[in-house]
Formats: structure tokens, sequence, C-alpha cells
């Protein structure tokens, strides 16, 4: 505020009463304050107002995408719980795949005096967080343009995983229903293709199916067309949740069903007809590890260089996956 004052030529008095909409300040004195505010970048702390000199932040901050997705929502719930337990509050951010977004959701909680930020980072440049002063972990993916810790699943692991039990039960037409990431999905395509090649198969790129969005309705439609071919699948791994969901509404359509091996286990997915196979991780575990992490970074109890933990996965078998070729 000192700074903005100089560069406008009035008093403090008059900064504050600008900044926080009072009264009493010329209409020509006040734009002046404000081109001043946005010459120097000028943010204001909502938090340091609140508080007392000395006295650090008992908030982190979690960043991630869309809420009503079951993953997000158990990351959610399981950084709050060990937030809490340490009496920290947790600020959440939900921004679903928008760079700017993003950038504009964490400078307001860094703003805020957050002690630490865990983020799910989109496809955009991290770099402006190098010096941002505030420990960072980001979750079920790494970032662009910083080094830093990261919590994220086996996703390789975990497509090598359900491509080698289709392959174990037969299957040579395994096709792939890949939901749009530039890292997760990515990694369980890595795995399908490394099944392939330890068991001597080429991929048939075909059956490589990449959708335009990561819904229901996009596998849906792209598993129609699929089993409508002449030569249809006789397995089909689904990358998501909502993938595997689109996958089993097709089905309902036609007689002969493929195998099918979904990622990430789903509600009542035990309680379908046949019960999905599913490469399973520990959810609720990625935001546990990542909320422990940062809290002792944030504490500097940690100094060791960035960390990378990878949580395994786990095949469920229930029987949708063990349907034989015909």
């Amino acid at each position: 505020m000192i700074d903005v004052a100089r560069r406008a030529g009035v008093g403090l008095g008059t900064v504050s009463r600008v900044v926080n909409g009072g009264a009493g300040v010329r209409a020509e004195t006040a734009d002046r304050v404000r081109v001043a505010i946005d010459e120097l970048g000028f943010q204001r702390n909502e938090v340091a107002r609140a508080l007392r000199p000395g006295k650090k932040s008992s908030s982190l901050a979690l960043v991630l995408g869309d809420l009503t997705n079951p993953f997000y929502a158990s990351i959610a719930k399981a950084s709050l719980e060990v937030a809490g337990q340490s009496g920290f509050a947790v600020v959440l951010g939900s921004v679903d795949e928008d760079p700017a977004g993003e950038k504009r959701a964490i400078q307001e909680l860094i703003g805020r005096q957050v002690a630490g930020l865990m983020i799910v980072p989109d496809q955009g440049d991290h770099s402006f967080l190098a010096g941002a002063g505030v420990p960072v972990v980001f979750v079920d993916r790494p970032a662009h343009g910083i080094e830093a810790d990261i919590v994220m699943v086996d996703n390789e692991g975990g497509g090598k995983l359900a491509t080698d039990h289709l392959l174990g039960q037969g299957h040579q037409r395994i096709a792939i229903l890949l939901a749009p990431s530039y890292y997760t999905t990515g990694r369980r395509l890595r795995g399908y293709r490394r099944a392939h090649r330890a068991a001597g198969l080429p991929v048939d790129e075909s059956l490589v199916v990449a959708l335009p969005e990561g819904t229901a309705e996009a596998a849906e439609k792209a598993t129609r067309e699929l089993l409508h071919r002449p030569d249809p699948p006789t397995a089909v791994f689904a990358s998501t949740n909502f993938v595997a969901e689109g996958v089993l509404r097709a089905l309902r359509e036609v007689d002969r069903q493929p195998a099918v091996v979904g990622f990430d286990d789903f509600r009542l997915a035990d309680m379908l007809p046949t019960p999905v196979t599913v490469v399973a991780s520990d959810t609720a575990e990625l935001g546990r590890a990542a909320a422990r992490l940062l809290l002792a970074r944030a504490a500097g109890a940690d100094p060791r260089p960035p960390q990378r933990i990878i949580l395994p996965c786990a095949l469920i078998q229930r029987g949708s996956g063990e349907r034989p070729p015909p």
C-alpha cells in the first residue's frame, strides 16, 4: 500500500479507502490509485488483515477438478480429514481443465496466505509457482515448469495389469477407450501397449479409441460403434470410471458381450448383474499422502528434495473381465 500511495501521490488513508470502497475520495484521485494498483500488481492480503503479526496461517488449499467426480471428491474428503487432525482447515478451489482459471484461483489462494497448496494440475505452465514462497504438492499428475512434490497412482502399471488380465483370458482383440488427459490415461495406454509387447502381440490401432470427451455419453457412442464393426473386439479396457459407465450402457444392446475391465472403482460396480472387474487404487490415500507431505513441508519438518510418491494399483476380479473370447 505504501508503494501504491507513492505511485499515485496520495496518502495511505486514501489508498485504504479506495481499496475498501470507502467514501470521501474524488473520482480523479480514485482513478489514479486504481491505475497505480494495476501497474504494481497490488493484491490485498485478506488473511494478513485478520491475523495478529507473526501468527502463521492454519489453512491449506486444495485445487482440483470437478467435485461431482467421485475421484476428486474422495481426494478432497481424505485431505480434509488429515488436515483437520492437525488443526488445519482446507480451502477448496474447483477448476475443470482451465489453465487460466486455475492460475487465477491459485494466485488468489496465495494472496490469502495459505500455509501450503495441494494441486491436481491441468496442462498449463506452473513455473509461476517457483517463487511463490509456499510449499506445493501436486496430486495425481505432475506439473510443467516446476520441480515439486507429487503423489500419484501407478497409471502405467495399472494399464498393464488390466491388459495382462484380458490377454490371460485368451483375448487378442482388446479395445481401449481413452478419456482426454495429457497424463493419466496416456500412461494407462502405455501400460496397454507394454502388455501387448510382452505377449508378443501387435496392437491393432483401430482399437485404440481416443474419445472427444471423458463422459459416459462419449464412451457409450464409441462402444456402440466398436461393437457394430464386422470384427468387433472381444474385450474392452475402459480408462476411467465414467468411460466404464458408458461401455456398460452400450452393452445392453448386444447379446454376445465382450469382457470389460475398468480403471478406478465406482459405486454399485459389484452390484450389477455381471459385477465389473476393475483396476483400483486407494484414491483416498492420494489425498491423505498429499496432505501429510504438505503439512510436513509447511512445518519445515521435511528437508528432503521433491518427493515422487507412487501408489500401487490392484485388480479386483468380479466377473466382467473374466468372460472368455467367443
